[in-house]
């Protein structure tokens, strides 16, 4: 086991590694009773997704344990499953169906790239500014869901947006479960989110906002009704171009950004490179296709790994301890499927997770125009669009232009005016 991990060469040990595994897990299993949530607003089975957030979560991470040797998880990214529930199957009026067959797609050109030097001129073409826009822009999105899902924000007829009833059990309920993991948080307890979501659980149960299922554990049963129902064709006749590269785009970027940051925290970096970044990328990419085959959204690399680094973690064994803890989850369907359908249990990561997101706002030089507004389109239009996608068109079309006026156009990357005209073409003459 030393030889395959490195584990003297890295400075670790076995008992290390697993407690590292153990504290990752705990921060992120919230996704596993979140992810299941969220897509089955769509209309698929829960059971299904949850089996296929577990399963597809294994597979990215056991790759970038086994292969990469890295103490990253990967699992369904937050974000990218709300764009996939709220935009793409809401917004664009499609099956989810449809939805899984652009992130098959997506998927599939994630590993050509993943296996070629392309995907650094993909990373290049789009500026660092932009970037931090996206990340931005999704975090509002996501904490817009969160708040809409528990009530304190809801439709006005008179405003866009107007404060919920905050009398309601379920709304206030939100609220002191967001306050407590707000307190858990900045008290630095490991597995904050989990453990919130656990007393807020036990509190809705108090007050009677659910009944425990008969039985906690059970047999895993129902992948068969999302395994493999994914509609290519429906992709191509309803021209999901650019939502199959705001798939891609998002999850490349994200990824590439959370493993650079947890292998420096880890001290992995080599003169400021990212040793096997091919096997770590194609983790990634792996846990996405089969995730679409499986019923899930797209994975990403979890910036939760950094917990179990901080406990000590720097090998792929930290990721392997991680997936077996992920099996066990699977026969605990009763209770997921019940806790996952009140929204004062899963709102609050919603909206915290979305906090974190937006912290990369302090990134962009708001100073420069040029730089500056297109940025500020995508992070304001991601949420009021409800689109993820519209807010990336639009903030990639107003860059290349904004340049080209300034007498700039040189300093954009040949590539980004194909993304400029690709979304162009979907926003303008394609349905969104």
């Amino acid at each position: 086991m030393d030889k395959w991990f490195k584990l003297k060469e890295r400075g670790t040990s076995i008992p290390t590694e697993i407690i590292a595994g153990v504290t990752t897990f705990f921060t992120m299993v919230y996704i596993v009773i979140v992810n299941p949530g969220i897509l089955s607003s769509t209309g698929m089975d829960f059971n299904g997704v949850f089996i296929a957030t577990v399963l597809a979560s294994i597979v990215g991470t056991l790759i970038m344990g086994l292969w990469s040797n890295y103490p990253i998880v990967i699992a369904p990214g937050m974000g990218l499953n709300a764009f996939f529930a709220y935009s793409v199957v809401a917004g664009y009026g499609v099956s989810w169906q449809v939805a899984l067959g652009a992130v098959f797609i997506a998927g599939l050109l994630f590993i050509v790239l993943s296996l070629t030097s392309f995907r650094y001129m993909l990373l290049d073409a789009i500026p660092a500014t932009l970037k931090h826009a996206i990340t931005a822009g999704i975090g509002l999105f996501i904490t817009t869901v969160g708040l809409q899902n528990a009530g304190i924000i809801a439709a006005s007829e008179s405003n866009l947006i107007t404060l919920g009833n905050l009398a309601q059990p379920m709304t206030y309920l939100t609220i002191i479960g967001l306050v407590i993991t707000v307190v858990l948080m900045a008290y630095n307890v490991k597995g904050y989110l989990f453990i919130g979501m656990v007393i807020t659980a036990v509190l809705a149960w108090i007050m009677g906002l659910f009944q425990m299922p008969e039985s906690i554990v059970s047999m895993p049963q129902g992948l068969a009704s999302t395994a493999l129902q994914l509609d290519l064709a429906g992709v191509f006749s309803n021209g999901l171009y650019t939502i199959i590269f705001t798939f891609l785009l998002i999850t490349l970027f994200d990824t590439t950004g959370t493993m650079l940051g947890v292998a420096e925290q880890a001290g992995l970096l080599k003169e400021g490179k990212f040793p096997r970044s091919r096997g770590a990328l194609l983790a990634d990419a792996v846990g996405t296709t089969s995730g679409a085959l499986l019923g899930t959204s797209p994975t990403s690399a979890y910036i939760e790994s950094s917990t179990g680094v901080a406990a000590g973690g720097r090998t792929g064994l930290t990721a392997v301890t991680v997936s077996v803890l992920l099996g066990l989850t699977l026969f605990f369907t009763p209770i997921v499927s019940v806790i996952s359908g009140i929204p004062a249990i899963t709102s609050p990561a919603l909206i915290i997770v979305g906090f974190f997101m937006i912290n990369v706002i302090g990134k962009i030089n708001w100073k420069d125009l040029e730089e500056a507004f297109p940025a500020f389109l995508i992070i304001i239009l991601t949420p009021l669009t409800h689109s993820i996608a519209t807010g990336i068109g639009v903030g990639f079309i107003f860059y290349p232009v904004l340049k080209l006026l300034r007498g700039k156009g040189k300093d954009v990357h040949p590539i980004f005016y194909i993304f400029a005209i690709l979304f162009f073409i979907q926003l303008v003459f394609l349905d969104h």
